[in-house]
């Protein structure tokens, strides 16, 4: 059974002293500490370019990655501090022995939901398709022999959780440790605390995807085993339990890409309003107040009224189910995301159908996608063929000038498998505009 005690860790990469929560600076709280340096970092900051739901949008009421992840770092801070308000009743020691506050849990979930989305490539999860297709089907089919099984289904099956644990702990350029996060805010990120084989060998919620690379599994495993963290799977499989604060940072996701992406599509006339408002009264039927509803003249503050109710009360939902069930998810029992067992999950479940049809599959959504994956597979092209002739020892004059991008260490030490996850990782962080400029430079367009 996992401990908070050691799931609350204040320690940071290259620590050689105990943090003890006790000994901390109210003022400048290490788990609040973690927000600012994510809010800072340059990848968060390019999410401000990077694709929510539709693609390219220049339409200005609809969300980028920023402005969700910003909410759901909100989201995430109200949940941790009702769930945190009542660990501490139930362990009194928490507090009494070791000075834990409720905010601590709000602070952890808020800085680990900020990051949730950092390693996202371009153009939405169809950024992480393309990456993946091109390993899989593309040209990048070729460095199959050479690489691992583990490295090379890191490649064709590119995840954007597991990038972004890179991107959170990598030493990079002489920076030690990246943004050296609290391992309490890291293990809260991992959602999925496991490497990328075995594909989805149980239907628990934490073996869904992956959530390191062959890269980063020595410090991934350090931060696992400092939490607690239940160590699952067979022999010579990477697998842990998951983090309890992790299930927050699920749930606010959930909530905010359930009801706001709706909004979205409300907005941008892809959803009728009428049919989408009567989904979302549906959900609020129990805490609606019908004169304030009715008072509320423009269909906007109708929506938006609708939008902020249905958030509060699936943020209530998911603090009670998690408070319910916090013995068996200490224990690893718990199998399952913290919205699925709500009561409210039938009406879930018709918003995302309908955001399903109407916005994740309509034309403009769709044709940018295509636009994508062009982009993303010409870049790696470029980018896999002059890492390739580095590592060859073949490069020429145009390499060179592709290289001097990268910002990358490549030299005659890497492997193959290291060069090809600098060039992934590159293409990453560029945000959707960037990635269509570079797209055009290649192809001879000033």
């Amino acid at each position: 059974m996992m401990k908070w005690e050691q799931l609350l860790s204040l320690r940071r990469q290259g620590d050689t002293n105990k943090r003890l929560r006790i000994e901390q600076d109210e003022t400048r709280l290490g788990f609040e500490v973690d927000f600012d340096r994510v809010i800072f970092s340059s990848a968060f900051r390019s999410l401000q370019d990077k694709t929510q739901v539709i693609p390219l949008s220049k339409t200005s009421f609809v969300h980028t990655r920023l402005t969700h992840s910003l909410e759901v770092s909100v989201v995430g801070r109200s949940l941790g501090r009702i769930v945190g308000k009542a660990v501490l009743e139930k362990h009194p020691q928490l507090q009494k022995a070791h000075g834990y506050q409720f905010n601590d849990f709000g602070a952890i979930v808020a800085a680990a939901a900020l990051a949730h989305d950092i390693g996202n490539p371009p153009f939405g999860h169809s950024g992480e398709k393309a990456i993946g297709n091109y390993f899989l089907n593309g040209n990048g089919k070729r460095f199959k022999s050479q690489l691992t099984e583990k490295e090379y289904q890191d490649l064709v099956d590119f995840e954007g959780n597991a990038n972004g644990f890179k991107i959170l702990t990598e030493t990079k350029n002489g920076v030690e440790g990246s943004l050296r996060l609290s391992y309490a805010t890291l293990g809260a990120f991992m959602k999925y605390p496991k490497e990328s084989l075995p594909k989805k060998p149980t239907n628990h919620i934490a073996d869904k995807k992956y959530g390191v690379f062959q890269s980063e599994k020595d410090f991934f495993v350090e931060v696992a085993e400092e939490l607690g963290l239940q160590e699952r799977g067979q022999e010579n499989e990477l697998s842990y339990g998951r983090h309890p604060l992790a299930y927050l940072v699920e749930a606010a996701d959930d909530i905010c890409y359930t009801i706001i992406d709706f909004e979205d599509g409300i907005n941008l006339g892809l959803i009728e309003e009428e049919f989408a408002l009567e989904y979302l009264i549906n959900l609020v039927k129990e805490n609606i107040i019908t004169d304030k509803y009715n008072s509320l003249t423009k269909s906007s503050d109708r929506l938006a009224y609708l939008r902020s109710l249905a958030i509060n009360t699936l943020v209530a939902e998911a603090a009670s189910v998690f408070i319910e069930n916090e013995e068996g998810i200490l224990k690893g029992e718990f199998t399952v995301s913290l919205l699925d067992k709500s009561k409210y999950k039938a009406q879930i479940d018709d918003i995302i159908k309908i955001s399903v049809a109407k916005i994740y599959q309509s034309t403009e959504v769709t044709d940018k996608e295509i636009a994508g994956y062009k982009i993303l597979e010409t870049l790696l092209d470029v980018y896999t063929a002059s890492v390739e002739n580095v590592f060859n020892h073949q490069t020429n004059q145009y390499d060179d000038l592709i290289l001097k991008n990268l910002e990358a260490d490549l030299n005659d030490k890497n492997t193959i498998y290291q060069n090809l996850m600098e060039v992934c990782n590159y293409i990453s962080r560029l945000t959707d505009g960037n990635a269509m400029l570079i797209f055009q430079k290649i192809n001879g367009n000033l």
